[in-house]
């Protein structure tokens, strides 16, 4: 008996070791398998924001990214690790608080260069005023990518495709898309079931005194807004200076503001102005505070926003 016992162990203890075994190769075959498909998606040409076509050799393995938005692309891809410098303004996802800081009011190109990377994403929106230095990495053998200053929500979609297809995450770029188009959908249609006598109007707040600013037509924030099936007061287009009579006079049922996180008391500055007490939205308390990240960056946290935005307006139909 104790001879089978010994065998029955014996047995056991090699499918044990095979088993272990075949599930190691299964992991390296996998990471094989990954890495081969990383391979294959390379060399690849991107016509960036800028109309300068991007050829991308190999998988990229050090990006430096110089605006939030690029940097929280990135890590929704999965590349967070490989991103070696970021903005002082990155704050998001909390990893980024370690990451060596190479932007700030300016451009330091001379650490970015000393970190070596493989990538740079940098962005239309500062691309003539960083030309200087954009143009120094390129001649320093590093790819630079400019990537679209997006202004609605295709434009944003587009722009993570674009970095998606430049670390060779294309797959993971289409999910990301297709899970914001599909929340944001969600969002419209239960926005539809409110009635033409119950749509409000919204002023968004961008900026306070002594600059007020606010967003318009041609904006993401606008297609937010349109997306919760309310109506924004500010009919000019772009990011407008604020009239502060035409805002009184237009009477909002609803102030949004989005510059908390670095200006105090949001609502008691729009309260405290002089003939606000008579702007419906003030009298009735409907001032609400957002998280500016969620609905200014253009990224994959946007469709966040646009929820935050619906909750804001419409609390009791968005709990």
């Amino acid at each position: 008996m104790k001879k089978y016992y010994s065998l029955f162990c014996g047995a056991l203890m090699a499918c044990l070791v095979l088993a272990g075994c075949g599930q190691a190769s299964d992991s390296e075959s996998n990471d094989k398998q990954k890495s081969e498909q990383a391979e294959a998606e390379f060399p690849v040409t991107i016509t960036d924001a800028v109309d300068k076509e991007v050829v991308i050799e190999e998988d990229p393995q050090k990006i430096v990214s110089l605006m939030p938005s690029n940097t929280e692309v990135a890590f929704a891809l999965g590349v967070g690790d490989e991103v070696v410098g970021v903005s002082e303004s990155d704050d998001y996802p909390e990893e980024t608080k370690d990451i060596e800081k190479v932007v700030g009011m300016e451009l330091n190109v001379e650490k970015i260069l000393s970190l070596d990377p493989d990538l740079v994403l940098a962005h239309e929106s500062v691309a003539d005023t960083w030309a200087d230095g954009l143009q120094q990495m390129s001649d320093a053998g590093i790819d630079v990518l400019v990537v679209n200053d997006a202004t609605d929500f295709n434009g944003v979609y587009n722009s993570i495709e674009m970095i998606g297809k430049a670390v060779g995450e294309n797959k993971k770029a289409e999910e990301i898309v297709q899970d914001m188009k599909d929340d944001i959908a969600s969002i419209k249609e239960k926005a539809a079931s409110i009635s033409e006598k119950d749509k409000k109007d919204v002023y968004v707040e961008v900026s306070p005194e002594p600059s007020i600013f606010t967003t318009g037509k041609d904006t993401f924030m606008q297609e937010m807004i349109d997306t919760i099936n309310a109506t924004n007061v500010i009919k000019e287009a772009g990011w407008v200076q604020v009239d502060q009579e035409a805002v009184i006079e237009a009477d909002p049922d609803v102030v949004i503001t989005t510059y908390g996180g670095y200006s105090p008391d949001p609502v008691g500055q729009v309260t405290k102005r002089d003939g606000w007490d008579q702007v419906t939205a003030v009298k009735d308390k409907q001032i609400v505070e957002v998280d500016e990240d969620l609905v200014s960056r253009s990224g994959p946290r946007l469709a966040q926003g646009v929820e935050e935005f619906a909750k804001a307006v419409y609390p009791d139909v968005f709990k």
